[in-house]
């Protein structure tokens, strides 16, 4: 046989029901890692400036201003209601501290049509999309007014009104849930995706990669939001996985993904933004992982002191906070100062005043 003949019969591609490959005569184990991370896209640093040669959205002084206000606006809400279930107000609590950028950033990106199914650490995008402090007071307490009176429990909230699908306790269910919303908004043609939102540990659930699989198969219009903070509760990633993250998770399952810098503004607005065009111009899946850091306990059923540093808490929650780096990019703009934040503090205060929020609660009980 000559040699060319050879060649063409060991590196020719032949047709399996699998798939097209080509053979090789080497027997070739793939590597479990590629020996390089995937980079993570960040624009500002963490004095708040633009880091050289980011390419990102551009945000208005409006959009900007309202971004910060309501960060701030869910940081005040979380320390009061926090403090609430330890005053025995109510019964169970959890807060998004460390990670107000994903969650308000991300919904500043979005479409008040773009149907949401969070997990639970997701109430930002509720108050960028009008829902009030005392909504959150009525669920959390389960009173009358409570739209879901009283029958789920606290930080379950759900709204049909702002597209934001009613929280579940189990892990990850969620995810197949909104394959099967953004296949039906591809079979009407609506100009619209569906986000959902799970953590490091619901990556570990079986659900999130039949979600992955079913989506790309589908080829549905929904964008994955991974909230990679290191802890499943008192789990660390380093005991969940081997793998580089979850952003290479997309890539096995043929979906595009990136990965963020969870407590950056403006990338996470960047990339969500470019991930819903993709989903809903190209009808396609779109994984993102922000990479963010859990400030607070994973709930007041929680002290996470007992397996993680108390050092390694309050270095990220004062040097590597994201609500104070977002800050410093708005005044270095012009638009904010001290007289403004002092403002926005005492109308936040009087919003999430304990004793008036509750008392209401208490008198509309269900």
């Amino acid at each position: 046989m000559n040699t060319k003949l050879k060649y063409i019969l060991l590196f020719q591609a032949l047709d399996f029901p699998g798939g097209k490959v080509t053979y090789i005569p080497e027997m070739r184990f793939l590597s479990e890692s590629s020996g390089k991370r995937i980079p993570c896209y960040r624009v500002l640093n963490e004095n708040g400036e633009i880091i050289t040669g980011s390419d990102y959205e551009q945000l208005s002084e409006e959009v900007s201003v309202k971004i910060y206000s309501n960060m701030v606006s869910l940081q005040m809400m979380d320390t009061v209601f926090y403090e609430a279930q330890r005053q025995g107000r109510i019964s169970f609590y959890l807060t998004s501290a460390g990670e107000e950028a994903i969650n308000i950033a991300s919904a500043a990106a979005l479409s008040a049509d773009d149907i949401i199914l969070p997990q639970y650490r997701e109430p930002g995008i509720l108050l960028w999309r009008g829902f009030t402090i005392q909504e959150f007071a009525n669920q959390c307490f389960g009173n009358k007014d409570d739209y879901g009176k009283g029958r789920q429990m606290p930080i379950h909230y759900g709204s049909k009104k702002h597209n934001f699908v009613t929280i579940s306790s189990p892990i990850a269910t969620q995810l197949p849930q909104a394959v099967g919303i953004a296949y039906s908004l591809k079979m009407d043609k609506k100009d619209a995706c569906v986000v959902t939102y799970t953590g490091d540990g619901g990556t570990s659930e079986g659900d999130f990669h039949a979600a992955l699989n079913f989506s790309a198969v589908t080829e549905a219009p929904v964008v994955f939001i991974c909230r990679n903070n290191g802890w499943a509760i008192s789990t660390h990633i380093s005991e969940q996985f081997r793998s580089d993250g979850i952003v290479v998770r997309g890539r096995a399952y043929g979906i595009r993904s990136i990965r963020v810098d969870g407590n950056d503004v403006l990338a996470v607005y960047s990339a969500i933004h470019a991930a819903r065009e993709m989903a809903i111009s190209e009808q396609r899946p779109v994984l993102v992982e922000a990479l963010s850091y859990r400030v607070g306990h994973h709930s007041t059923s929680d002290d996470s002191t007992k397996y993680r540093p108390v050092d390694e808490i309050v270095y990220w929650k004062m040097e590597r906070n994201p609500v104070n780096r977002f800050r410093k990019w708005v005044e270095r703009n012009g638009w904010w100062s001290e007289e403004k934040e002092s403002e926005l503090r005492n109308s936040v205060k009087k919003q999430v005043k304990v004793d008036r929020i509750f008392h209401i609660s208490i008198f509309f009980i269900a």
